[in-house]
């Protein structure tokens, strides 16, 4: 279907200190707390968008650990749209502010859960 919307993301997860830590994204276009994704590029298959994306948003060179539930939405342009998830750990990387993700969040689950905007994010975080 052309009007669907094919994206990828990551549920990025580091160990600190003994404390599992989820990686979420402050957009302030939308001003919102989610987990980094974003649309696939012509040709680009799902698990390259996903590193790609998370990169792009985070900062962080990942490698990909399992793929997770995806989710189905209609966007903001009425649009149908799939997000392909993947649980990832980062291998590198550091964030820079950029006009698309303004601030990365490290937090424990709970934490998270409660700071996201989205219910399929939270559904994500909670499958930990």
């Amino acid at each position: 279907m052309p009007d669907e919307v094919r994206a990828a993301g990551g549920l990025v997860v580091r160990e600190a200190e003994g404390r599992r830590e989820i990686a979420v994204v402050h957009r302030p276009k939308y001003d919102d707390w989610s987990l980094p994704k974003g649309k696939l590029d012509e040709g680009e298959d799902w698990e390259e968008g996903a590193l790609r994306e998370v990169e792009e948003e985070t900062g962080m060179r990942c490698e990909i650990e399992a793929e997770l539930p995806a989710s189905h939405h209609t966007d903001h342009k009425g649009r149908a749209k799939e997000v392909r998830w993947f649980r990832m750990r980062p291998l590198g990387g550091s964030f820079s502010a950029g006009d698309e993700v303004d601030e990365v969040r490290w937090l424990e689950p709970e934490a998270a859960a409660k700071l996201l905007d989205y219910e399929h994010d939270r559904r994500l975080v909670s499958s930990l």
